[in-house]
């Protein structure tokens, strides 16, 4: 190849190769947090166990978990392999280690005095509050799992990319926008960093939650979502009711716009009609009814079945206002009716 060639072809190629390398380790230096390696949480432990009474045979068990031979894997495997040793040295946390380890769920659930003791040391504090949260998430108690982590930063725990992955998870599952976003930008600023599943995850949630809107059918939806989760762990206390609440309170709020807007239309309409008319209204003549005309007096919206309906029209009519609208708006309809009927009944 001639050095001519050579200038036209693989230069250009090279001065983009080092502005893809360059603008790589930009972003890797940006990032405000780094993943700590198998060998510097082992320092750590070395640290802890130096302030422990351990026998010869617990030492053995952990220098073998953490000699080189173990993998250098993802900070998720260093976390496990972190409470594991933990468990094997304090025999106060292995009731906590085997829950994390299990799919069951125990109601109540235990109280565990040493994630919230200042005199635990902060790497056993906080890595087991990160296990625990991580194993409340997958239970779908987010609210308990935030409030085990809520306050820990990257640098506090051995597992940085699961701990923003999990408070990422609670927010978004809670509906908390402004937390979510940026939990969420912040797991995404070590990509190569973390696992392909909390990558994958935490692009869906950035895509399904930015466009959310306050007051939409979209979160009066997630709204009622959250509310099945909660009557599903047979809670319905305060924050149930106030959900609840809620969801009739947007649900009545949409329903009065759409009709200001229909009756604005109503009034453009009417407008147009009357400026330019097609031809004159023919003369209305009475019908030829011989009634009395009396007419039986209802209080309407003073009972509870909708204006007297029987249940088959009243389930026929409910079909027709929630037709083509997603299954679960139905509930949100139906309940709507039924605060109705009760206000009307007060």
């Amino acid at each position: 190849m001639s050095q001519r060639l050579f200038s036209l072809i693989l230069l250009p190629l090279l001065v983009v190769f080092c502005a893809v390398a360059g603008a790589d380790d930009e972003l890797e230096k940006r990032a405000s947090w780094k993943q700590p390696t198998a060998a510097e949480v082992k320092s750590q432990i070395d640290e802890w166990l130096a302030t422990k009474q351990v026998d010869e045979l617990t030492k053995e068990k952990v220098e073998t978990m953490w000699s080189q031979d173990a993998a250098e894997t993802f900070g998720t495997d260093v976390l496990d392999r972190l409470v594991t040793t933990v468990s094997i040295v304090d025999d106060s946390t292995k009731e906590l280690v085997e829950m994390c380890r299990s799919d069951e769920r125990p109601l109540p659930l235990p109280k565990f005095d040493q994630l919230d003791d200042a005199n635990t040391p902060p790497l056993v504090r906080n890595n087991l509050r990160l296990q625990y949260a991580r194993w409340l998430a997958q239970q779908d108690l987010y609210d308990e799992s935030l409030a085990k982590i809520a306050d820990l930063k990257p640098e506090d725990v051995v597992d940085p990319a699961s701990l923003l992955f999990y408070q990422s998870v609670a927010h978004h599952r809670l509906l908390d926008k402004k937390k979510c976003l940026p939990a969420v930008a912040k797991l995404m600023e070590n990509k190569d960093a973390i696992p392909r599943r909390y990558l994958t995850v935490a692009m869906l949630m950035e895509s399904d939650l930015k466009p959310l809107k306050t007051d939409s059918l979209d979160e009066v939806s997630r709204l009622m979502d959250d509310i099945e989760r909660r009557l599903g762990f047979a809670r319905a206390g305060t924050r149930v009711r106030k959900e609840e609440d809620d969801v009739i309170a947007k649900l009545d709020k949409m329903i009065e716009e759409m009709e200001e807007q229909q009756k604005k239309q109503q009034q453009a309409a009417g407008a147009a009609g009357g400026s330019n008319p097609s031809q004159p209204m023919p003369d209305s003549m009475p019908g030829g009814g011989s009634g009395p005309g009396d007419v039986e007096q209802k209080r309407i919206g003073s009972r509870s079945d909708w204006g007297n309906l029987p249940p088959k029209q009243r389930q026929e009519a409910l079909q027709q206002i929630a037709k083509g609208l997603p299954a679960h708006y139905r509930e949100v309809i139906e309940e709507y009716f039924r605060k109705l009927a009760r206000d009307g009944n007060n």
